[in-house]
């Protein structure tokens, strides 16, 4: 893939002007206290099961919690056997944690599959997705019991003509109840949560880190989920390209497609972040755009600058962004863990 979007020069100054719907703060407020007050404290509606994966250094418990309308959202939770066994005990030591979202299409997997953060001394929960987990990688056990209208295959046009039936809003309230479950834990610091995902986790990432408000650090690869409008008009790879589908069919239904979407859009929710953050774009990824991925970044904690909507540059640390030149949506792949455990220590401590 050759480069096709903005140079670098301009991405990095890139502040793209994007409506918001007067009442986006008000339909997350809803939203999440419906969730929460139909969810229950999740001290006491958190259910851990401890699996046998054959695992001599990690102890890894299969994870229930309540999401969106209370529905049971999957999870793996891995740690460090040692720390996990003293948990179980007691014992006042308390990890930080690493709650990861997951790409498009793929589900939690094997709990084998998830040792790196593990073995690097933190707890790390593993969230399904719900809906999903069919398309690629080794499956998922979440449903998605909630119906939504006509809809291109996929996942992102499911209730796409009004915001409240949109499947993302459930997606993005299973993802604060994860924060909202892993905090609730024996044995885990609830003030050293971070969160991150690739691609839709990424995306995922942004929001939790948004609406939750006070996670310590936001890990976004390759974000998917941000700045629609654009995405749609640049490339034809789905994700993005389901909504061009779907307006080919549902001729006339612009204006209410995008408006829905601009709820769950990263790039207006980012701006209330407040949290350091570490991207990463990648300059040949015709899957996610780099200019939607910059549109994101640019507006991270721009309502804590005091100027909303506008670049918050100035705010030591809010933010960082790697670069991957030559790389399409793959990014930094196994590069990443290196340079994330790094930065993430800077915030979280061992």
């Amino acid at each position: 893939m050759p480069l096709f979007d903005l140079p670098l020069a301009e991405l990095e100054t890139y502040s793209p002007v994007i409506e918001e719907p007067d009442d986006l703060d008000a339909f997350w407020a809803s939203t999440l206290a419906e969730s929460r007050e139909a969810g229950g404290d999740p001290a006491a509606t958190v259910r851990l099961e401890r699996v046998d994966a054959g695992l001599d250094l990690v102890d890894v418990d299969d994870v229930t919690f309540p999401g969106f309308g209370g529905h049971p959202v999957r999870a793996w939770l891995v740690r460090p056997a040692a720390a996990a066994r003293a948990a179980d005990a007691g014992d006042a030591a308390r990890l930080p944690a690493v709650v990861e979202f997951l790409g498009y299409g793929g589900g939690r997997g094997l709990p084998h599959e998830h040792l790196t953060w593990a073995s690097a001394g933190f707890a790390h929960l593993v969230v399904d997705t719900r809906g999903q987990g069919s398309g690629w990688g080794t499956g998922g056990g979440t449903p998605d019991p909630v119906g939504a209208g006509p809809a291109a295959p996929g996942f992102l046009t499911r209730g796409i003509e009004d915001p409240h039936d949109h499947y993302y809003r459930r997606v993005y309230t299973d993802g604060v109840r994860a924060v909202d479950a892993v905090r609730s834990l024996p044995g885990i610091d609830p003030a050293r949560v971070a969160v991150t995902g690739i691609s839709q986790g990424g995306g995922i990432t942004i929001a939790v880190a948004a609406l939750v408000g006070d996670v310590a650090a936001a890990m976004p690869d390759v974000p998917f989920l941000s700045h629609f409008r654009r995405a749609v008009d640049l490339t034809d790879r789905d994700p993005y390209g389901e909504v061009c589908r779907y307006l080919a069919v549902h001729r006339g239904a612009e204006e209410t497609v995008f408006r829905t979407l601009s709820y769950v859009d990263v790039a207006l929710l980012a701006r209330r972040a407040t949290v350091p953050a570490l991207f990463s774009v990648a300059l040949r990824d015709a899957t996610c755009p780099p200019s939607t991925v910059y549109a994101a970044y640019d507006a991270w904690g721009a309502r804590a600058s005091g100027r909303p909507g506008a670049r918050p540059g100035g705010v030591p640390g809010t933010r960082e962004i790697d670069v991957y030149r030559f790389n399409d949506h793959e990014g930094g792949q196994g590069y990443r863990f290196p340079r994330q455990r790094a930065w993430l220590r800077t915030h979280l401590g061992r």
